[in-house]
């Protein structure tokens, strides 16, 4: 028995080290062989690496569990030294890990299936699938790297990834556009995260993860002013990534990427990075508690802005673009109130519902062929029965109905607000507020979308027929979706040990939190569902809307207030964008390079003294030579 053991044990730690490299060596062949590879072996190539790493998740998922250590290490190679630092390429897999690496390989696999028959025409077929393989490199290693250097490589990794994949129809100005867009936005959260990285080790001397908490909570008060900024500087960087307040922008204009895209790193996982940096690095959040009201704050506020935003899109994307930044801000509430594994759930929850309700989109998008206007949309339930049911499912889900894997994470959150000293009944009423705005802007999109008659001027026939590479993977996620609350307790287990000694005091007694509260909780979405039915019954019935009035929507100035976010873009291009080509344009001959040319004149004197020296005459020679000479023993004489 305890051969056996240690032989599971071993065979864990080699199928934990080859994790990351199953894609990495996918992406290489498909990136040096290009079009060389037909668009089967490409698929086979991509997907079944990715699908490997998915099965050996599973694998050590379930050696994790029966392992009493509940830990795998493994050390690759020794990286580099810093100091009495010693810095390794080591992956640690324990219970946070674990879930990261479900979620990054099952349900990217998924997407992958997916998108091998989304883009099966497309003639860089080989180059997109590439960049979606070497984007779970990195966020393999940004979940399974034991220090911060090797976090932060595959932080950077998915962002360039972000850029490559949203910017890949880059002959489409807007496609680039948005692709910078989100680089250089990210980047501000990057920065601050780089700058807290370097006041940690300066301050520790450490970068292994596990070392520095230990290090930290016996350096540190709660409260010290240094731990404060540090915190602080970390949650800049969790905010740019999983686009939360402030740094939000970037992520709907994201949606300009092929479907696939929108799935895989911006409802699924990169967004969830920001999630994961604060989970893991909780031990440091918890000496700044001022910080953990701020990371409560930043989820409050974006799941509200974000729900107002979505009541007003007219993309079918960009409304599901604004419902993940909302529910991230559950995430971030939950963890700003301390109930870590509880945000963590509706982490992997949210990742089923929303790769569903995305790559369903994609398929209502390829039937109109790439129409992503809602307005021009309608109809679609008796044209596409099978995507409507599954889009149907994916809503369900995101309005957190009893029984869907969405309401057993989305009310564990809510439950552990009122009662937490770090948020309290403000911010439960907020999330409270942010359920009826999803259940509204939900109703709002599966009603134009599927229901009464289409509004579409075009006179072309919907595309009815898909592949069964593409109709699998949304079948699995909508059973992934449905079911995935029963993953809690499994869940919890593996988190146990993690978030053990990691709870927040509570402001009141369990017996005075109102009885009411619960009942609230779980009838907001219906009293939502109600209001809509009632509300936008234009929208369900036949003929009663058309393009011109849909579009006469947008001449309301809230709706177009909501529409554009609610004017975050506007106020950065006046207090950013626009000073900073004010300058540009005054400065358009570059100040500092006509300083630094200034010295040309002198380069320019001492080569016209030396062609004028290099003149042929024997004379001049003999000369300089006899010259040079009495001055070099003048110099030596004094």
């Amino acid at each position: 028995m305890i051969g056996n053991m240690d032989a599971n044990w071993n065979a864990s730690m080699s199928i934990l080290a080859w994790l990351p490299f199953n894609p990495l060596i996918s992406f290489f062949i498909l990136i040096l062989l290009g079009k060389r590879l037909s668009w089967l072996m490409a698929s086979v190539l991509s997907v079944g690496a990715v699908s490997l790493s998915a099965v050996s998740a599973v694998w050590l998922v379930q050696q994790l569990a029966i392992n009493d250590q509940q830990v795998i290490t493994v050390q690759l190679w020794q990286w580099f030294s810093l100091g009495n630092s010693q810095v390794n390429f080591t992956l640690y897999l324990d219970g946070l890990s674990a879930v990261m690496i479900s979620v990054v390989t099952g349900v990217g696999a998924l997407i992958h299936l997916y998108a091998a028959g989304y883009m099966k025409t497309d003639e860089n077929f080989c180059r997109f699938m590439a960049y979606m393989n070497l984007f779970i490199v990195a966020m393999l290693l940004l979940v399974l790297g034991d220090n911060l250097v090797l976090l932060y490589l595959g932080w950077e990794g998915v962002g360039l990834c972000s850029f490559l994949l949203i910017g890949f129809w880059y002959q489409d100005k807007n496609n680039a556009l948005a692709a910078r867009k989100a680089f250089i936005v990210t980047r501000i959260g990057d920065t601050a995260m780089a700058i807290g990285l370097f006041m940690l080790f300066n301050s520790l001397g450490e970068f292994n993860i596990n070392h520095l908490t230990e290090l930290a909570a016996a350096k540190w008060q709660v409260g010290d002013q240094q731990v404060y900024w540090i915190a602080l500087l970390l949650l800049g960087g969790a905010v740019g990534k999983s686009a939360q307040l402030p740094l939000q922008t970037w992520l709907p204009d994201a949606m300009a990427g092929p479907t696939p895209v929108s799935a895989l790193i911006h409802a699924a996982t990169m967004v969830t990075a920001g999630v994961y940096l604060i989970a893991r690095m909780h031990g440091l959040f918890l000496l700044a508690p001022e910080v953990m009201t701020y990371v409560a704050w930043v989820g409050a506020l974006t799941l509200l802005l974000a729900g107002f935003a979505a009541m007003a899109q007219t993309d079918i994307k960009r409304v599901l673009a604004y419902s993940t930044m909302s529910q991230i801000g559950y995430m971030m509430l939950a963890l700003g109130a301390g109930a870590w594994s509880e945000g963590i759930f509706h982490l992997m929850t949210h990742a089923f519902f929303k790769a569903l309700l995305f790559l369903t989109a994609g398929s209502v998008i390829l039937a109109l062929h790439h129409q992503q206007n809602i307005f021009k949309m309608g109809g679609l339930a008796k044209k596409l029965p099978i995507e409507t049911s599954l889009f149907a499912i994916g809503l369900l889900c995101l309005i957190a109905l009893p029984g869907t894997s969405g309401f057993y994470s989305k009310e564990a959150i809510i439950a552990s607000l009122w009662t937490s000293a770090t948020a309290g009944p403000v911010f439960w009423w907020c999330a409270i507020l942010g359920a009826l705005l999803t259940s509204i802007y939900s109703c709002r999109l599966f009603f134009l979308t599927f229901l009464g008659n289409a509004r579409s001027s075009s006179k072309t026939e919907v595309e009815t027929e898909f592949s069964a590479i593409m109709r699998w993977p949304l079948y699995l996620l909508a059973v992934l979706a449905l079911l995935g609350g029963f993953f809690s307790t499994m869940l919890h287990q593996q988190l146990a040990t993690i978030f053990a000694s990691a709870s927040i005091e509570t402001n009141f007694a369990g017996e005075f939190e109102p009885h009411w509260l619960h009942i609230v909780a779980i009838a907001t979405p219906f009293i939502g569902i109600v209001f809509s039915w009632f509300y936008f019954a234009d929208y369900r019935q036949t003929s009663r809307i058309n393009n011109d009035a849909a579009f006469a929507e947008k001449n309301n100035r809230l709706t177009s207030f909501c529409l554009h976010g609610l004017g975050f873009d506007w106020l950065y291009q006046k207090l950013f964008i626009n000073p900073y080509c004010f300058i540009a344009k005054l400065n358009r001959r570059d100040v500092f390079d006509q300083i630094i040319m200034t010295s040309r004149w002198y380069v320019d004197l001492w080569r016209a003294a030396l062609i004028a020296n290099q003149n042929g005459n024997l004379r001049w020679y003999a000369a300089s030579l006899g010259i040079a000479v009495i001055f070099l023993l003048g110099v030596a004489l004094i």
